[in-house]
């Protein structure tokens, strides 16, 4: 194999820089041109392709997004612009591909599969609730900036008696809200998988105040039926009902835009080069994603339209941690 390409496609995540220059960086080291694709499926159909060196891909393993930047595609989720992206790509002597992206992106490569392009996936999402992977690309540094604002809002919570509404990102998926619940010291988890009425958590807000705490804090999914917006609403017509003042934080996008952890910078280097070393192998319409302390390869049928299951043993840990 002489040519591959490497894409990224929906939400970013911090670390998809990092991913990208080990899959750079291992294709040439192995005797391969390596071209990125600019504007995700848009930009595949597009042949937006741009050649990488490895001086290309130099200094961007700390910086957050994507250097070939995202875009949502229509015409990608049709059969006409899924050949027009293979012939893009067969046009500029491309081999292979490799997409760096969650659930939506991997169903576009899973389709280009079916369409006998060879294709290889690696786990990257902030949600982490791509099957595949027991962790992906952008998780802990989402966790770790959801931490950064929950720790510093505890602090002018103290300071003025209050509870705090912090809603995280995630989709559907609460694992980012659940783990930041937990290392946060949250009284309370809200969550898709294990929905909490507004009642149950003006209890636990009430209990906490009645047991001398002098400031709260929820953590809400953003996928939650009841999210700090729906909160904010029900308690406003009587705060009473909590003994603190109320108040609600929403960081949505921030939790993307941060530079990546080390753990982020591991992981995606290790993916990125685990990706190219499975081409290399023969593998084709697979996923690499970390199981155990291992890169695993699982077949992207297996992934598709599917979402990883929460541990809900955590949302146990988390009501113990509370009291």
């Amino acid at each position: 194999m002489k040519k591959i390409a490497v894409l990224t496609s929906g939400g970013d995540a911090p670390g998809m820089n990092a991913a990208i220059r080990a899959i750079v960086r291992t294709g040439i080291d192995a005797g391969m041109d390596v071209y990125g694709v600019r504007q995700g499926y848009a930009g595949l159909i597009a042949g937006d392709f741009v050649y990488l060196s490895r001086r290309d891909v130099g200094g961007i393993m700390h910086t957050g997004g994507t250097m070939l930047g995202s875009a949502r595609c229509d015409e990608f989720r049709t059969l006409e612009g899924r050949q027009k992206a293979i012939d893009a790509l067969c046009k500029q002597g491309i081999e292979a591909l490799v997409v760096i992206g969650g659930n939506g992106s991997q169903a576009g490569a899973y389709d280009l599969w079916q369409m006998g392009y060879p294709v290889v996936g690696v786990a990257s999402t902030i949600d982490n609730d791509l099957e595949g992977s027991d962790v992906t690309i952008g998780v802990d540094t989402a966790i770790n900036v959801a931490l950064e604002a929950i720790d510093r809002l505890k602090v002018t919570a103290a300071s003025h008696r209050r509870a705090f509404l912090v809603e995280v990102m995630g989709r559907k998926c609460g694992y980012v809200a659940l783990v930041s619940g937990i290392a946060g010291g949250a009284e309370v988890v809200v969550i898709s998988e294990r929905e909490v009425a507004p009642e149950e958590v003006a209890r636990e807000l009430r209990a906490a105040y009645e047991r001398g705490k002098n400031h709260a804090l929820v953590v809400v999914a953003e996928g939650a039926q009841n999210n700090a917006q729906k909160l904010i609403q029900h308690f406003e017509a009587d705060e009473g009902a909590i003994g603190f003042g109320l108040r609600a934080t929403i960081l949505g996008h921030v939790q993307r835009g941060a530079n990546p952890t080390s753990a982020d910078r591991l992981l995606a280097t290790r993916l990125g080069h685990g990706a190219v070393r499975a081409l290399a192998r023969g593998e084709r319409g697979v996923l690499i994603g970390l199981r155990g302390d291992h890169l695993a390869s699982t077949p992207l049928g297996e992934i598709v339209g599917r979402q990883k299951p929460l541990d809900l043993s955590l949302f146990e840990l988390a009501r113990i941690m509370a009291q």
